[in-house]
Formats: C-alpha cells, sequence, structure tokens
C-alpha cells in the first residue's frame, strides 16, 4: 500500500529522474520524501527475516537499483538537488549542508538510508544496499568533523544510523561521527532553529524535552547509542533527567507525546490537552525506539511499560484496521473533526509505520549470557542462542485480550540460565512510571506464576521475576496476568483532566466513541466512580476487541443555568480502534461530576441548520457546535479555516429546517498570529435567500464587527429567510478562519 503510493505520488520518480533513468523535474513535496522509499525498504527487510518472499525480494532489488543511479559519484545522495543542482528544493540552500541544520534533511535522509541499509543487509545478507550506504557515510566522514564542516543536523536520525553502520562495518570513523554530530549541537550552527531542534544547549547540558518531539526522541535514541558504546556517562545521565521529565510531566495516558500542534512537539510542564494533543504517530515510535534504548541500558522493566503503552495504545492507533488510512496526530477527544487519511504530503508517518511494524518481533525478547528477558506477550516462536547454545521459546497466548501467558522452553540440550518475565507496572498502583497517572484503588488479585503446573520460586528485580532453572526440553512456564478493569486518575496538576477519569484494562486504553450510544454523543458522559463495568470479547467488533460496557449518564443543557442528566448504556472500545467506524465524537477522559463534562446544548437556529460551504472545510460542525473558544487561537475548540487560500472572497451557507425570522449574526474568528497563518478577515457580511431564491445582502443597522478574541456581531433590519450566507473578504497576505458563527 505504502509503496504503491510512492509510486503514484511520484517518490520513485524521484530516484528514476535523479539516476537518468527517466527525464522530469523532483515532483514531489519536500526534499525528505526520499526517506519513504527507504523506510518502505526497511520495514520490508524486517518482514523478510520473518516471512521470506522472493516477489518482494525482487521488487526491493528494483528500488534499490533505482536508489544507487541516484547516488551522485562522491556518494551523496539528495535527489532534489542531483535532479536540479541550480534550482533545488527552497529549503536546501545553494550548496550541499549549507541549510542542514535549518531544513534541508540532508543528514536526515542519510540516516534513514543508514538505516534501511542494515536492516537489508542482516535479511539479506546482500550488499547492494549496504554498498550504497557505506558510499555516503564515506562522504559524511570526509566532509564533516574536528577541523572540517561544523554542523548540527536539523532533524537527527543520522546518528542513530550512523552507530548501525558502525556495528555492522566496524568502521569507528562511523561512531566518531555520530558524536561529532551529537556534541555540534548547542554550538551556533548556522541557520540553527535552537530549541524546536534541540539545538538551544550541549546535549549533555539539556535535562528537559523541548521541542519537535520526533527530532527529540531521535536524538535521545542516538545519545542512548553512543553511550552504551562508549560508556560516556554524561550522555547516559542527561537522557535519564530528560526521560523523568517526559514521564512526571508531558506523557499522555496512551503514551503519546508532543502536545502542541503548532511545533508538533513537547509544552511546558502539565500542559497535555485532550482534543488538540498531537502526538504524531512518529512521535510514537521515536519513543519506542528510546524506552527500548533505555531497557538495555539499565535493564529495568520500567521502560518497557512506557513502550507497550505506546504499543498497543498511542503508536498503533496511528493506523487503520484495514492498513491503509493513516492518523498524523493522535488526540484523545474529537467532535468529528479527525479521520485517517489515506496518504499525507509530508508521509512521514505511514512510511514510519511500516518500517517500524515489521520489527515488532525484535523487542519481545533482550539478553545476556546467563539471563533471558521477556518483555512482550505475543502469540509467536523464536529461536535464541544462550550462552553458544540454541534455545527455542514459544508463547502461547491471546494477550492483550486474555492475561494467560504459556511460555514452552525447548534448549537443544538442558541449560542453567535465568528466564526474566516482566511484570507489567499496570499491576501496581499507577499506570506508567511517574507522578502524572495513578490507579484509583488497588488491584483486586496478583499474578500467578507457574513452572510445569507448580507454583514458581522466583526473585523481583526491577519489575521482573526472575526464576533460576536447570531448563530441559517441554519445560512449560505460565503467567497470569489478571486483566481487571481499572479507573485511571491524574495528577491534580493536569487541570485538562480533573474531576475525570480514564479507563484501562491490561495494557489497553479505553474510549467512547459516537457509534455506540443512540444520540451519537460522548463528549456530555457523565461515568460516576461507583458506576459498575463489565468487559466481555466481541469477535465481531471491530476486528475481534473486548469491548467494556455499563451504566452512564448524558448531560444535556436545558438553558443557560440549567441541565438534565439522564442515564444512558456505556460501551467503550479499545482506543486504538477509533475512527474505523467513520468521523464522530470520542474522548478518553470520562466526567465523573456533571461540572466536569461538556453539556449537550440547547437546539438553536444555528445548530439546527445544513451548512454547506464553498469549499471543502472540516470540519463544518465546528461552525454550529455552541462551543465558544477561550481565545482566537484556542486549540481545545475546534474551528474550519480557508488556509492556504488569501486574497478571495469565500462564503459558508446555513439552510434552515423552515423559514425564520432573524436579525443578529455573531462569528468568533479563528487568528493563529503571529506563527500561523490565518488572521481575521479584511471584511465579512450576512447575505440572506429571498423567496424567489435570490440572495441580498441584508441592511445592517450596527457595523460588522471584526475583532480577534471575542464574538463579533452585527445587528440587522429583521428579515424572514430559509438560508443565511456568511461572506468573508480574506486578507491579502493571509488566510482566515472561524470558530463558531451564531445567529438570532
Amino acid at each position: 500500500i505504502a509503496l504503491k503510493q510512492c509510486y503514484i505520488t511520484g517518490r520513485v520518480d524521484n530516484f528514476k529522474v535523479a539516476g537518468k533513468l527517466q527525464e522530469g523535474k523532483f515532483c514531489t513535496e519536500y526534499p525528505f520524501d526520499d526517506t519513504d522509499i527507504y523506510k518502505i525498504l526497511e520495514g520490508a527487510s524486517y518482514s523478510l527475516q520473518t516471512t521470506p518472499d522472493p516477489q518482494l525480494d525482487a521488487r526491493m532489488d528494483t528500488l534499490i537499483e533505482y536508489v544507487g543511479k541516484a547516488q551522485e559519484p562522491d556518494g551523496y545522495l539528495y535527489t532534489t538537488r542531483t535532479i536540479d543542482p541550480a534550482h533545488p528544493h527552497e529549503w536546501s540552500g545553494k550548496e550541499r549542508w549549507e541549510m542542514e541544520s535549518d531544513l534541508s534533511h540532508e543528514l536526515y535522509n542519510s540516516g534513514h538510508l543508514f538505516e534501511a541499509a542494515v536492516a537489508h543487509f542482516q535479511a539479506t545478507g546482500k550488499r547492494t544496499f549496504l554498498d550504497i550506504a557505506i558510499k555516503n557515510a564515506d562522504l559524511l566522514v570526509k566532509t564533516f568533523g574536528p577541523g572540517k564542516l561544523m554542523r548540527s543536523p536539523g532533524h537527527q536520525i543520522v546518528e542513530m544510523g550512523l552507530v548501525k553502520m558502525y556495528r555492522t562495518t566496524g568502521k569507528k570513523e562511523y561512531l566518531d561521527l555520530a558524536k561529532f554530530f551529537l556534541d555540534s549541537r548547542g554550538h551556533n550552527s548556522p541557520h540553527s532553529r535552537g530549541d524546536y531542534s534541540q539545538d538551544q544547549v550541549p546535549v549533555i547540558e539539556q535535562t528537559e524535552a523541548v521541542g519537535h518531539s520526533v527530532r527529540a526522541t531521535y536524538m535521545y535514541s542516538g545519545m542512548a547509542d553512543v553511550a552504551a558504546i562508549t560508556g560516556d556517562m554524561n550522555y547516559l545521565k542527561a537522557i535519564d533527567k530528560i526521560w523523568d521529565d517526559i514521564v512526571n510531566y508531558k506523557l499522555y495516558i496512551t503514551g503519546g507525546i508532543g502536545a502542541a500542534a503548532g511545533h508538533e512537539g513537547f509544552g511546558p510542564k502539565y500542559e497535555l490537552p485532550n482534543m488538540s494533543a498531537y502526538n504524531e504517530t512518529c512521535a510514537s515510535i521515536g519513543n519506542i525506539y528510546w524506552n527500548y534504548r533505555l531497557f538495555l541500558l539499565h535493564g529495568d522493566s520500567k521502560y518497557y511499560d512506557v513502550l507497550e503503552q505506546i504499543l498497543y495504545n498511542g503508536m498503533i492507533s496511528g493506523v487503520s484496521q484495514s492498513g491503509d488510512h493513516f492518523f498524523y496526530p493522535n488526540p484523545l477527544e474529537s467532535m468529528g473533526q479527525h479521520s485517517r487519511s489515506e496518504w499525507f504530503g509530508c508521509a512521514c508517518c505511514p512510511s514510519n509505520v511500516c518500517r517500524f511494524i515489521p520489527s515488532i518481533p525484535g523487542y519481545m525478547y533482550g539478553q545476556t549470557d546467563s539471563r533471558l528477558y521477556v518483555n512482550l506477550f505475543i502469540q509467536s516462536k523464536a529461536n535464541v542462542s544462550m550462552g553458544g547454545e540454541k534455545l527455542e521459546i514459544e508463547q502461547t497466548t491471546q494477550y492483550p485480550w486474555d492475561g494467560e501467558v504459556k511460555f514452552s522452553i525447548n534448549p537443544e540440550k538442558a541449560k542453567s540460565f535465568e528466564l526474566a518475565l516482566r511484570i507489567p507496572g499496570w499491576l501496581s498502583d499507577k499506570p506508567l512510571p511517574g507522578s502524572l497517572y495513578t490507579f484509583a484503588s488497588a488491584p483486586e488479585k496478583k499474578f500467578v506464576l507457574k513452572v510445569n503446573g507448580k507454583l514458581a520460586e522466583y526473585k523481583a528485580e526491577n519489575g521482573y521475576a526472575i526464576i533460576r532453572n536447570q531448563w530441559k526440553m517441554g519445560d512449560v512456564v505460565t503467567l497470569s496476568l489478571p486483566m481487571e478493569i481499572r479507573r485511571v486518575v491524574a495528577n491534580e496538576k493536569l487541570l485538562a483532566d480533573n474531576n475525570k477519569i480514564a479507563l484501562m484494562r491490561g495494557p489497553m486504553v479505553y474510549c467512547a466513541e459516537w457509534p455506540d450510544f443512540l444520540d451519537k454523543h460522548v463528549l456530555n458522559l457523565i461515568l460516576p466512580d461507583n458506576s459498575p463495568l463489565t468487559s466481555e470479547f466481541h469477535p465481531e467488533m471491530l476486528g475481534g476487541a473486548v469491548i467494556l460496557k455499563g451504566k452512564a449518564q448524558s448531560a444535556v443543557r436545558l438553558n443557560d443555568s440549567a441541565t438534565k442528566e439522564s442515564n444512558v448504556e456505556f460501551t467503550a472500545i479499545p482506543y486504538y480502534a477509533w475512527a474505523n467506524r467513520g468521523a464522530g465524537e470520542m474522548e478518553v477522559w470520562f466526567a465523573t461530576k456533571a461540572s466536569a463534562t461538556k453539556p449537550l446544548p440547547a437546539p438553536t437556529i444555528a445548530s439546527k441548520s445544513k451548512i454547506t460551504a464553498e469549499d471543502k472545510l472540516k470540519p463544518l460542525v465546528a461552525l454550529n457546535d455552541q462551543i465558544l473558544p477561550k481565545n482566537s487561537n484556542d486549540r481545545e475548540a475546534i474551528y474550519c479555516h480557508w488556509w492556504p487560500l488569501k486574497n478571495t472572497s469565500r462564503w459558508i451557507q446555513y439552510s434552515f429546517e423552515k423559514p425564520e425570522k432573524v436579525s443578529v449574526a455573531k462569528v468568533y474568528w479563528f487568528d493563529d498570529s503571529p506563527w500561523g497563518g490565518c488572521r481575521v478577515p479584511a471584511s465579512w457580511k450576512i447575505l440572506y435567500q429571498t423567496a424567489s431564491g435570490e440572495w441580498k445582502a441584508v441592511e445592517n443597522i450596527s457595523p460588522y464587527g471584526n475583532e480577534k478574541d471575542k464574538l463579533n456581531e452585527v445587528h440587522f433590519k429583521p428579515v424572514e429567510t430559509s438560508a443565511l450566507k456568511l461572506e468573508v473578504q480574506l486578507p491579502a497576505e493571509n488566510s482566515s478562519g472561524v470558530y463558531e458563527w451564531v445567529v438570532q
């Protein structure tokens, strides 16, 4: 699916044109579009390791040939410059590496090239792709380093890639260059973006997660890689402090990171809004990479507690159950403005999903010479080497729906070693490390661990139950994890979740979604603390899932001061599965009292109207949802916008159920100045439809208000009409947007 999109959108053509296999221009949107091919090749390589496929192998050979043809003689690989050196992408700069610390992504492209080439070599033994990568890596060694060119990579990943190249080839200059790129940060590299790309101070002085969250996690992963090999304790101290910052202040219950859409990154401490949560899919994958490396460094299960939470919630929500539609952001609340897309202009998330999911088998186990760590519970069979001797371990389980996991231990010959089984953090008093979330009550049951049917003797260490045994063919270990429904409470400083609870069962976070409620609304739900909940596996629902059921209340506003609560049947589905049945309301955090919910507003002329527009605006429901923002750049309220259109007239129309007499219109404008592209409009006016179908401007008796951060209103002579139009003149240099359009 992803490769098909790469052909459709011209990503493959860019390599063919650069390699003079066909005529053309650079035909995609971004200079990093080359990496989508690399990531697909990486994922395909992981897939070959578990499922050999000669046809896929041959297709990969063809793509690798295109990449090789596009490479310049000295190893440079960057199709936009190779295709048209005099006119590369506007982000690229006139010369190589000139804008690297800004947005050229030349080293980012190299990083993904290295990761893919190593994966391909490990999967197939072929050197075709690896030799291309070596040629490019040698160019970087020749170009960058002490006494040579100094650039801090604008988007990190080359550091991770270089370390993999070092481990594969043994060339120490690759490791040295990875460390050089890390140490170059915070030293005023030309065109640096500062804390946006974690370039504000040297890496060993960084203590908080700031800036773009994907860049950040890739950098922290690179630091962990270098620290693991060099023993640099300064790197390790820095990333440990940053990890503490995230789990204590900046991590969503789904494992997502990056609360702010504006820079796709971290916000201040405790700023974790739900509706506007960004939680980029790529950031979840990057966070998995980082936590996996921290486990390898420390041997502590808390890193896998985070990893598992991301894996089953914040990462997998980024792809539809059909595998062909994707989310870029993964919010925890929606009014219907969110739906997955087949592809994106910036397609980093779909291609990242393609490379990550086939790699999951590599995250299940970890080992030392005398200990085998079991970190993930997945139906599977694996072959490992313990002390140079072969061992087969087979897992039989329906996890995460069922907590029973059976391990068949089959060493080639009797072998003494330690089996370390991760005891998930969700069995304790909190679902994740840190101080952001706790369970409302203690678990009712404890896990049970048996060897060959008898209770096992084990020692507890760093979140693992460790069994030492002389293992022989046919030994069976069973781990029984109680899968209770548990309510999660957020730290009181996390204001977005005050007087609310989230629901978990095992590692799964749950949400309520519109198709399961008669009135198709969930944002007005109240789930009292004493409301009992049950769970049941539904094989026919959402591809087969455990569904939660119970009783809740639905709040409806009667007037400005009064609400009414009614009893309703409550259903919750796994968060990852939302938006597979169409766009509509969804929420993860449920109010426990009426004051914390969003009552369904009383009907108005506007809310009962049919909305149409001159353009395909999303989401039109924003206009008449009766939810006013706190200000003109409030990302917790939804809005429509015309960006990137400017200097033109656009319209939106309300069509009423029956003719209405109206005399007032009010509009709340979206304005994301100073950095965004929308401002209040140059002007606006209201038109009404006459009985004969003509459109006429109303006769206003007050000026058309036109300010930020308020409802702008106009009073006009009463008209009786079946429809009104809001006509907006966009500014000459900007676009505009609308939160709410009120009619009275």
